[in-house]
């Protein structure tokens, strides 16, 4: 079974991210893992739903566990 793809504002709607917010991760180097889907400024942006889901896992912080 295929990875699901999501766009930008399938972003918004499943994960609550706004889309200026992915922008400016994409610009820092931050964030999720992307696909861009053609060259140049204007290129579709897509996100696998595997590499978001990981992303937000590495993202998780335990509370209650040792000081950091």
């Amino acid at each position: 079974m295929p990875d699901e793809l999501l766009t930008p504002k399938q972003m918004v709607e499943n994960y609550g991210i706004s889309r200026q917010t992915l922008a400016n991760w994409r610009w820092m180097g931050i964030g999720p893992d992307y696909i861009k889907m053609s060259a140049g400024k204007g290129g579709r942006i897509k996100y696998k739903r595997s590499s978001v889901e990981r992303w937000l896992d590495a993202q998780t912080v335990n509370v209650g566990g040792a000081a950091a």
